[in-house]
């Protein structure tokens, strides 16, 4: 498996979607790709973060929807700087200043908060949100649990592709909960489902979390611009997810 980005290289993905999104005449296609690419990340996250500040359902999606819209409308991005902080910080900022300027439920829509970027269905949406609100009654608290929990989710989906193209989706089923500190199966039960010695299940459990450590620090390198602000990054996530 070919493995991410070092950490040293930086690519910085989410920044490099911020730069494609700095509005001009010949990146319209390119910037309206980045939006999306953005809406899938942090979404779910931003959406919670508007709805835990006691917005109802229908004006949180509306706003949150309208906040992307209005970043590609006006540029809204071409004041970052990549080299200021992390992305998450960055973005959860530009939400709370957003909100600030109490935006009329017209104006909402008139900026494109009726501009389906992520499709999603209102009964599922919030019946997630009840679960999530329950977490914490602090907006900013829920935010970062959200990013916490879709940055995990990012880097198993990535391993699970992995492991599918090599025909391996049964051991990954199977050693996936070790991943994310659940209780997994006893690995004798293991072994004898996927016709493995105890030993074998042993070595695929640590080379599967090797993996997935990679993959994870790479997502998160995608969104901080040094190797400081990776490892802080690395800390808090850990540190918010303990929280729970």
């Amino acid at each position: 498996m070919k493995d991410p980005p070092g950490p040293r290289q930086f690519a910085t993905t989410h920044w490099s979607l911020v730069d494609a999104a700095k509005l001009d005449e010949t990146s319209q296609t390119r910037a309206r790709e980045a939006l999306e690419e953005l809406c899938r990340a942090y979404w779910y996250p931003l959406y919670v973060f508007v709805r835990s500040r006691g917005y109802s359902a229908a004006d949180a999606q509306d706003l949150t929807q309208a906040f992307f819209a209005q970043i590609i409308e006006t540029g809204g991005f071409t004041s970052a700087d990549p080299e200021r902080g992390r992305f998450r910080s960055y973005l959860l900022g530009a939400m709370k200043h957003f909100l600030a300027n109490e935006w009329h439920r017209t104006q909402t829509q008139k900026r494109g908060g009726r501009v389906q970027f992520i499709e999603w269905d209102a009964l599922d949406l919030e019946a997630r949100y009840a679960g999530t609100s329950k977490q914490s009654d602090n907006p900013e608290h829920l935010f970062d649990r959200e990013w916490a929990l879709e940055t995990i989710a990012g880097a198993l989906q990535a391993l699970r592709d992995e492991m599918a193209k090599t025909g391996k989706s049964d051991l990954f089923k199977a050693l996936k909960d070790s991943l994310t500190g659940e209780d997994e199966p006893p690995r004798k039960e293991i072994a004898a489902r996927l016709n493995m010695s105890e030993g074998a299940v042993k070595v695929a459990a640590h080379r599967l979390r090797q993996r997935f450590g990679k993959l994870l620090r790479a997502a998160i390198a995608e969104t901080v611009s040094n190797e400081a602000d990776l490892k802080d990054e690395m800390r808090y996530l850990v540190a918010v997810l303990r929280k729970q």
